[in-house]
């Protein structure tokens, strides 16, 4: 600070706090940090209510304590709700200080999105936060970044969230075309009377899948362009599938152009068709514009810990069962022997398809022991995979609604920022 003593006082809703002028200058809260920058007693003024000369005191007529977890923000990175206070009202001391939603935990965020939803206060919330920033005053090289920044994030919610503008939708909906065009074009492939009607039409074909290859190209291109953190787009789970779905077709190509047939028998042949065969994943696209499919991916990452755990359950039922079931069936040699039974790989095949209640009926026992085995194998078999469905199903629906609302908070963002 160019003028005062070298400790600076905050006081919040009564409660001081003192501070070097170099930690003030480097004060993760906006409003604070512009302290330093001040050259005279009215620009201090602009950013807090009072000052003392004296003591080079600030004072702050804000909420005390929720200062106090906005401080403990600073000093452990987690910001979180103060027990007992509006979640508004505490958005609003966010805000003030410089604060972002964004900033907030995970838990915290939805419970704003919540709280905004059922008040339908956003537009008045995003507006107040417009103010706050004003208030701030961010330098002019800043607001000159910021122009390019907008333009960015506009481009990167284009591609990642199909409902934050028309364009968005638009896009959306070409890609989806895409996706559509290019699975039909993969099942017909697998038709008796394609090759016949390849050969008629071979040139049309090839276009259809070059501009398909060449639409998902530039898009995952334009993706990684625009988005905020090369490395992090590069290790997303969709991205890589969107590299595993692309590359097959440059390597067929590189293959052709070097002379090594596609039909081949040879492990040639076998390997182009495997590669064809893997565009299949380009229906993992359809995660980017579908809230849904985006639900179903954020929920078995959820819950990974009860799939393990109901796989477990499946894996030691399925292993029991199956001893018991090759024993009673074969192994005892009763008079009776059933073949399919003749060892414990093949009986876990019965116990599986039994657990799950699908019943192929190409193996099932024929000795009482083994029918009983069976009832009792079939019912275990609901209850196992009974029991974690509970979590699954309340997770499911929790990441809807984080989805659903945090879909909605980029919309209503992109709207504000078009409004002004």
């Amino acid at each position: 600070m160019k003028f005062g003593k070298s400790i600076c006082v905050l006081n919040v809703g009564g409660t001081r706090y003192a501070f070097t002028r170099d930690v003030i200058r480097d004060f993760p809260l906006r409003r604070v940090s512009r302290l330093h920058a001040c050259a005279t007693e009215k620009e201090v003024l602009e950013l807090c209510d009072d000052y003392d000369r004296e003591r080079n005191e600030f004072f702050f007529d804000r909420h005390a304590q929720a200062f106090v977890f906005i401080m403990l923000y600073v000093r452990s990175g987690k910001l979180r709700f103060v027990p007992g206070v509006c979640e508004l009202s505490f958005y609003a001391e966010m805000l003030y200080w410089g604060l972002e939603s964004a900033h907030l935990d995970a838990c915290c965020q939805k419970r704003l999105d919540e709280r905004l939803s059922e008040v339908g206060l956003s537009e008045q919330v995003v507006d107040s936060g417009e103010e706050t920033r004003s208030l701030v005053g961010e330098p002019v090289a800043v607001m000159q970044l910021t122009e390019r920044g907008k333009w960015l994030e506009r481009a990167r919610r284009a591609f990642e969230e199909p409902n934050s503008s028309l364009g968005a939708q638009l896009l959306a909906t070409v890609s989806v075309v895409f996706v559509i065009v290019s699975m039909v074009m993969l099942c017909a492939s697998t038709l008796p009377d394609w090759d016949t009607a390849k050969k008629n039409t071979v040139e049309e074909h090839r276009i259809v899948e070059a501009v398909c290859i060449g639409w998902f190209t530039a898009e995952c291109i334009l993706r990684f362009l625009v988005a905020r953190d090369k490395w992090d787009f590069l290790r997303r789970p969709l991205n890589i599938i969107d590299v595993v779905a692309i590359t097959p077709y440059y390597v067929t190509m590189t293959m052709a152009r070097a002379g090594v047939p596609g039909a081949g028998l040879g492990v040639a042949g076998v390997f182009l068709r495997a590669l064809r065969m893997m565009r299949v994943f380009w229906l993992m696209k359809l995660a980017r514009h579908f809230l849904g499919l985006q639900t179903l991916g954020l929920t078995l990452r959820r819950c990974y810990r009860e799939m393990v755990m109901l796989m477990v359950f499946v894996c030691v039922a399925m292993a029991i069962y199956s001893a018991l079931a090759q024993l009673l069936e074969h192994g005892l040699d009763l008079g009776v022997r059933n073949q399919d039974y003749a060892s414990i790989p093949a009986a876990a095949w019965w116990v599986i398809i039994s657990m799950t209640t699908v019943g192929y009926g190409d193996v099932y026992p024929i000795t009482v022991g083994g029918r009983v085995l069976g009832g009792m194998c079939v019912v275990s078999g609901i209850v196992l995979l009974a029991l974690p469905i509970t979590f699954i199903y309340h997770s499911f629906v929790q990441c809807y609604q984080e989805l659903r609302l945090r879909s909605a908070r980029y919309a209503r963002s992109l709207s504000a920022e078009m409004l002004q």
